[in-house]
C-alpha cells in the first residue's frame, strides 16, 4: 500500500459531504426495534454452532464523567457523585451473567476495551474487580494473545493508577489531549497541562503497556495554525504508539454541550483544511503511518502491522487487529456484533436499568443481515482497511459475478475515478494516495441505505470529519 498521502484542500472541499464513518454496515441508523432479546439469543446459539467458532471481543461502556467538554458527541452522564459507579456496576455484573451464558465457554476472549464516558471515573480497584468479573465468565487467551485497553483522563489518573492497571492486565491505553491550547481548552472546558499526558504515556511505558493512542481534534473553537502547531510537537515529543486526528464536527441540535460553543469562535473551512493538513504534514514527517480515516500508528505498531499483512479490521471500537471474532458490547448504550447481527442497548442509563432489573437481556433495537448486507459488509471493509477491493476474492466468497452484482455501483464510483481517487483495474479496485482522505466518500458509492444522492462533488457544503 502506497504509504503517502497527499493534501488537496480542493479535493476535500468538493468532496465534503456528512456520511457514515463505516464502524459497521449496515450503519446504526438502520437497526429497528423488531431485533430485541429472542433475536440476540438465536443470534448467540447459532454463532455457538459453527463449525469453528469465533473467538469473542468484550465492550464495556462506563458512561460517567466529572466534567462536561463542550465539543464531545459521547454517550455520558456528567456526574461528580463516585458512588453511581457502584450502582452502576451491581447491574453490570448481571448483565455479564446473562450474556456469558449464552456463549460456549471455550469461546476464547483476544480483546476487551474499557469505553466511555471516562471508564476512570472508577477507581482502580473497581476496575480490577470488573475484569475479575469478566474473567470469571469468559475464557481469556493468554496475555500475550490478548488486547486489553481502556480510555483514560488524564487529569484524574495518576502513574500509581496506571501500575495498578497494569497489574490487573491491561496493555493499551487511549487518552483525549485535542489542544494544548490554553484559550481552546477554556472554550471547550477542558484545562488540563501538558505535564499530566506526559505522565500517563511515561506511565504506560514503565509499566509494560504494548501502545498508547493519543487523540487530537482539529476544528475546535478558537483554534489557529500557530497554536495546533504547538500542541501537534508537543504530543510528537511523547511519541505515542497512535494518533488520531478527528476533525470536530459542530452539530449543536444533536449534543446539547456544544450549544456552550460559539459558532463564531470556529475555524472557517479555509481555516479547518489548513489544520488538516498542518497535522497530516507533521504526522507523516514524525514517521506515522496513515491507517486510515482519522488513524495514524508507528510502522511497528499492530494497527501498521495488522494492515499490511491483510488482517486489519473495523468495528464499533474503530480499527481491529482481531478480524475472527464477534463482539459482545455491555453496558447503557453498548452494541455487540454476533454472527451477521447487530444488538444495541438501551442509550438512557433508566431504560438499561430497568431491563436489568427485570432480569431482561437489555436489547432494545438491532438487525439480522441480509445476503446483500453481508456482501456489501464484506467490500466496505476491505476499502476502510486496505484500501483496495479484490473483486475475485470477493465473487469466490459471496459466488456473483463482481462487475454485474454492482454495475450501478461502478457508475457512481467513475467520477471519482476520473478525478483520480481510485483506480479501476480488471480484478480489483484500488484507493489511490489522492483518494485516501476520502474512503468514506468512496464506501458510500455502495451503501444501499444512502438516499439518492451523488457521493462526490456538488453535495451541501457542509465540512464534517474529513478523516
Amino acid at each position: 500500500m502506497d504509504a503517502s498521502l497527499p493534501f488537496s484542500a480542493e479535493l476535500l472541499r468538493r468532496y465534503d459531504r456528512p456520511g457514515p464513518r463505516y464502524t459497521s454496515y449496515p450503519t446504526a441508523p438502520q437497526f429497528s426495534s423488531s431485533f430485541g432479546e429472542e433475536q440476540l439469543r438465536e443470534a448467540a446459539d447459532s454463532s455457538n454452532g459453527d463449525p469453528i467458532p469465533r473467538r469473542l471481543s468484550l465492550y464495556v461502556h462506563v458512561p460517567f464523567c466529572v466534567s462536561p467538554c463542550f465539543y464531545c458527541g459521547c454517550n455520558r452522564i456528567i456526574t461528580r457523585d463516585k458512588s453511581r459507579a457502584e450502582t452502576y456496576l451491581a447491574r453490570l455484573y448481571r448483565e455479564i451473567d446473562m450474556m456469558a451464558a449464552l456463549f460456549d465457554r471455550d469461546r476464547e476472549v483476544v480483546q476487551l476495551h474499557l469505553g466511555g464516558g471516562t471508564p476512570n471515573f472508577m477507581a482502580p480497584g473497581q476496575i480490577g474487580e470488573l475484569v475479575d468479573a469478566l474473567r470469571r465468565q469468559f475464557h481469556f487467551a493468554r496475555p500475550e494473545d490478548s488486547d486489553i485497553s481502556i480510555e483514560l483522563d488524564p487529569r484524574f489518573v495518576s502513574p500509581d493508577d496506571i501500575a495498578e492497571l497494569g497489574r490487573i492486565g491491561f496493555n493499551r491505553a487511549s487518552f483525549g489531549v485535542q489542544d494544548f491550547d490554553p484559550v481552546v481548552q477554556e472554550a471547550v472546558n477542558r484545562i488540563q497541562s501538558v505535564e499530566e499526558p506526559r505522565a500517563v504515556v511515561e506511565a504506560c511505558r514503565a509499566s509494560g503497556f504494548r501502545s498508547v493512542n493519543v487523540d487530537l481534534i482539529y476544528g475546535l473553537p478558537k483554534q489557529n495554525p500557530e497554536g495546533f502547531a504547538r500542541t501537534l510537537d508537543t504530543v510528537l515529543e511523547m511519541r505515542p504508539d497512535r494518533l488520531a486526528v478527528y476533525g470536530y464536527a459542530h452539530l449543536p441540535e444533536i449534543f446539547r454541550p456544544q450549544n456552550q460553543i460559539r459558532s463564531e469562535d470556529l475555524p472557517g473551512p479555509e481555516e479547518k483544511l489548513g489544520l488538516l493538513e498542518l497535522a497530516i504534514t507533521r504526522l507523516s514527517a514524525a514517521g506515522y503511518q496513515y491507517i486510515g480515516m482519522d488513524h495514524f500508528a508507528l510502522p511497528d505498531d499492530d494497527l501498521a502491522m495488522a494492515q499490511a499483512r491483510g488482517s486489519l479490521r473495523r468495528n464499533f471500537m474503530g480499527y481491529t487487529t482481531h478480524a475472527d471474532s464477534d463482539l459482545i458490547g455491555l453496558g447503557v448504550s453498548a452494541i455487540s456484533q454476533i454472527g451477521d447481527t447487530f444488538s444495541q442497548n438501551p442509550r438512557d442509563l433508566p431504560s438499561w436499568q430497568i431491563a436489568i432489573d427485570e432480569g431482561r437481556l437489555p436489547v432494545f433495537r438491532g438487525m439480522k443481515m441480509d445476503e446483500d448486507d453481508v456482501i456489501r459488509a464484506d467490500l466496505i471493509q476491505q476499502l476502510m482497511c486496505q484500501a483496495e477491493v479484490p473483486m475475485g476474492a470477493l465473487e469466490r466468497r459471496h459466488d456473483i459475478v463482481f462487475r454485474d452484482y454492482f454495475a450501478a455501483e461502478l457508475e457512481k464510483l467513475a467520477p471519482l475515478e476520473a478525478d483520480g481517487l481510485v483506480r479501476l483495474a480488471q480484478d480489483r479496485i484500488r484507493v489511490t494516495a489522492r483518494g485516501r482522505l476520502l474512503l468514506r466518500n468512496i464506501a458510500m458509492c455502495f451503501d444501499r441505505y444512502l438516499p439518492p444522492s451523488p457521493a462526490g462533488p456538488g453535495a451541501r457544503p457542509r465540512f464534517s470529519r474529513a478523516i
